[in-house]
């Protein structure tokens, strides 16, 4: 079933994104670090017949964490087992978990960032001795047992891995980190992805939705499935480089995958406050959106363009964003708080 193309008309959400999703490593196109260093960890673990080292895994969203996790899996021949950081809210979630596992298994944990102060004190013995402490009790009475658990493996992943307490970082044996994909790697995705779904296209086609991907595997492919649907109700199921383009234009989205949200966040610092730099919370506020959606979501594409610069003073736009935005950048204010000359 892993190679078996889906006709679109049985294609539901479920099974669309676990048919594009890899299984091997052999599949993994692009993280080149990545996908070297997991080899040799996981021919060495299968020569000397051991579990993995645990593995953290961190990046930016929607580069392939969590398809690392099925992969190591899938090459260790193991079960793998899915969970949340926000999901674990007291430490007996976490007993409850690691008592389910079984020798080999994989538990991955997303967002691990946000594990709380008393989970992760169960996890650090399960981690380093593979063992389960349990304080039954209260007050002098209180005696602690101390429960063997199965050797496992953790797989981390996060998007903050400055808000990982170090405790819980040194218990890693391998930190791997995540990169934007380059324009070749994402053309491989999409085409992929269209011949497992058969979807009619040429290179160009794959090419203006590449373009517009942010480097990101996760964007790429739903791009690919808005494109498709355009496709299939307006243009006969066919794409091509005119109705990609008409989709994406659709969808807000510009030649470089800037979006609406994008736009206006530049437009901001640019027209509202001339250029900068300006505060994080002040930029939010100008756009009713939340800090933290601006810093992580929208910055991470913004700065890696070149479009801003972080300063001690706030954001700072750069003539490349003038230009994108048709700008001139001559007549910008000099300074911040000098009324705007492009109107409000």
């Amino acid at each position: 079933m892993e190679n078996r193309p889906i006709a679109p008309e049985h294609q539901s959400g479920d099974s669309l994104d676990a048919a594009l999703r890899i299984k091997r490593l052999n599949e993994l196109h692009g993280q080149d670090v990545v996908r070297n260093n997991l080899e040799i960890l996981i021919e060495a673990a299968q020569k000397r017949q051991e579990g993995l080292d645990h593995i953290m895994l961190y990046g930016p969203p929607g580069l392939g964490k969590t398809t690392i996790a099925h992969i190591v899996a899938n090459e260790m021949d193991v079960n793998l087992k899915i969970t949340a950081g926000p999901a674990i809210e007291r430490a007996g979630d976490l007993a409850a978990i690691l008592t389910n596992l079984r020798k080999g298994d994989i538990l991955f944990i997303d967002e691990i960032h946000r594990l709380g102060r008393a989970v992760e004190e169960i996890l650090y013995p399960a981690m380093e001795d593979f063992a389960l402490d349990i304080i039954i009790g209260k007050g002098p009475s209180a005696r602690n047992i101390r429960l063997k658990l199965p050797r496992f493996t953790v797989v981390g992943a996060t998007t903050r891995l400055a808000l990982i307490t170090a405790p819980l970082r040194a218990r890693f044996g391998a930190v791997m980190r995540f990169d934007f994909y380059d324009q070749e790697s994402i053309e491989h995705i999409i085409r992929r992805a269209a011949g497992l779904t058969e979807v009619p296209y040429t290179p160009a086609d794959v090419s203006e939705i590449a373009k517009r991907a942010r480097g990101t595997p996760r964007v790429a492919l739903r791009l690919f499935r808005r494109v498709r649907d355009f496709a299939q109700v307006r243009a006969d199921g066919e794409i091509t480089v005119e109705v990609a383009d008409a989709a994406l234009r659709l969808l807000e989205i510009d030649e470089l995958g800037l979006d609406s949200l994008d736009r206006i966040v530049l437009n901001s610092i640019i027209v509202k406050f001339g250029g900068g730099p300006v505060g994080l919370e002040t930029i939010a506020a100008s756009v009713s959106e939340e800090s933290d959606t601006i810093m992580d979501v929208v910055e991470p594409y913004l700065l890696q363009l070149g479009f801003i610069e972080r300063t001690p003073r706030g954001r700072l736009a750069t003539p490349r964003a003038y230009q994108h935005l048709g700008i001139p950048y001559d007549q910008a204010p000099t300074k911040p708080g000098q009324p705007s000359l492009f109107g409000q």
